[in-house]
């Protein structure tokens, strides 16, 4: 899909990226524990005795998080693994009071899949490539460590020990900042509609660690870095853009690659070296003795898919079959909240194409404007439905339904009460029009004989005027017609 190659002082460089997505599973408790999940509490007021590893305390899996993790996997048509294990990852940290992570390495929930994005928003049915996901595993969240509380001491706060996580891991199947954007979105998209993840990028529960390298083209893979817990779609670009950039120039200058994890300075736009990588084997992967492997039987795996909703693919593809453009059916299923907002539009009945291009155009203009998302919309379906409603039975035009729209965002009235308590209906008295066609061309009579004089262009004026003497509530079908036979 993408000829992407960076040139570089001594030719061209080919990148291959791979991104390992944390996402926080949507739960009501932590993984292992009972505590409770919700973003922003004080420090360490969602800590269980099992999250703080306190002598004896044994993990019990909330199988509400197995659960949203099948059903992701299932999302993107990956391999349900019937049987999985945990393991613990060994590394001592002050976030991490246990000592180890409970993680899964060996035998993971979640097996191969693969993710379908798109580079070219207006042809989303174009150029689309699928991106390899290798495996889908769950694990804990560490808890955090904060280092600008106190001059000299550092504090740690617990409350995300014990998080479960979902980290999805892609193939190294993307080959330019662009790809690893679309990819990223994409994720996003899937994991809101299926309800696994809010996709909260801001508040950390969705981040990526993202795995660059570069190589001559046709070369064997070169050696990559890893720049962890990168939180926006924008920002994963950025940290690839310099990524390579660094890695080219490191190597053209006889240098090697040497492989680390690494962090990006979203100020300054930089990635810096944070630790040697390590390998599997430094962490002492074993089988956790306290958990018993899962097993996932037919009901589980039934009640998963049939729980699931319809897609932002399939989504997209029925919009399409009602006429809605490829463009405009790709913007209304971006978010999920769109989405939802549209569908309901639609089961009042309104016509797919003119409910589309007004949902795309003034209703997300408008939010947009007044800085609020859809799920805040002063406008509801049903309201959007009725003010739809009017222009296709002809009660209001173009330019008075904006008219009415602009109000019904001001005071939360529905359109019809707009149009009765403005007076702000279209006319098509053709008596009425033509009585202020014939002021128009009385009061414009230079521009009346340049028109019989062969200067058609003018008829716009001269509809232009009509409207505008009767306060744009004419309709422009019949002022049309009306100045044609008057001019003639």
């Amino acid at each position: 899909m993408s000829n992407y190659r960076v040139q570089g002082a001594t030719g061209e460089w080919e990148v291959v990226i791979g991104l390992e997505v944390h996402a926080q599973v949507t739960s009501n408790a932590k993984l292992f524990s009972g505590a409770a999940t919700a973003f922003g509490a004080e420090p360490n007021t969602q800590v269980s005795l099992v999250d703080a590893a306190m002598p004896g305390m044994l993990p019990v899996p909330n199988m509400e998080c197995i659960r949203q993790a099948v059903r992701t996997g299932m999302a993107i048509d990956a391999q349900i693994n019937r049987w999985s294990r945990f393991d613990r990852k060994n590394y001592f940290y002050a976030d991490l009071p246990q000592g180890y992570q409970i993680s899964q390495l060996y035998h993971p929930l979640v097996g191969e899949g693969a993710i379908e994005i798109s580079l070219d928003e207006k042809d989303p049915e174009g150029a689309v490539k699928r991106i390899g996901v290798e495996r889908i595993h769950v694990e804990q969240d560490a808890g955090k460590l904060m280092h600008d509380q106190h001059p000299t001491r550092s504090y740690v706060d617990l409350n995300r020990s014990g998080v479960a996580l979902m980290e999805i891991v892609s193939r190294p199947d993307m080959a330019s900042p662009a790809e690893a954007g679309a990819y990223l979105r994409k994720l996003r998209a899937i994991l809101r509609y299926v309800g696994s993840c809010d996709g909260n990028m801001e508040e950390g529960s969705m981040r990526a660690d993202v795995n660059v390298s570069v190589r001559r083209p046709g070369d064997p893979l070169g050696t990559r870095t890893e720049t962890k817990n990168v939180n926006s779609v924008r920002f994963v670009m950025a940290a690839i853009d310099y990524e390579v950039k660094r890695q080219i120039d490191v190597l053209e200058e006889g240098g090697t690659i040497v492989q680390e994890t690494r962090l990006f300075d979203p100020d300054k736009g930089v990635t810096r070296s944070m630790r040697s990588k390590e390998d599997a084997h430094d962490y002492r992967y074993f089988p956790d003795p306290d958990l018993l492997p899962l097993e996932l039987d037919e009901a589980f795996l039934a009640e998963c898919r049939a729980s699931l909703p319809e897609l932002p693919d399939a989504k997209r593809h029925r919009y399409e079959g009602l006429g809605i453009s490829p463009y405009a059916a790709n913007v209304l299923t971006a978010e999920v909240e769109a989405a939802r907002w549209f569908d309901a539009l639609l089961e009042t009945d309104a016509k797919p194409v003119a409910a589309a291009n007004w949902v795309t155009s003034e209703l997300f203009g408008a939010l947009n404007r007044l800085g609020r998302s859809i799920d805040d919309s002063p406008v509801s379906p049903t309201q959007a439905a009725e003010l739809l409603a009017l222009v296709a039975d002809g009660t209001l035009s173009g330019s008075l339904a904006k008219q009415v729209f602009e109000i019904m965002l001001e005071t939360g009235d529905g359109a019809a009460k707009v149009v009765e308590d403005r007076g702000l209906k279209q006319t098509s008295d053709t008596g009425a029009i033509e009585a202020v066609i014939a002021d128009v061309i009385a009061k414009n009579p230079k521009q009346y004989e340049q028109f019989k004089g062969g200067k058609e262009a003018l008829f716009g004026f001269f509809v232009g005027q009509t409207m505008k003497a009767m306060g744009g509530k004419a309709n422009p079908a019949v002022v049309n017609e009306l100045l044609k036979k008057a001019l003639a």
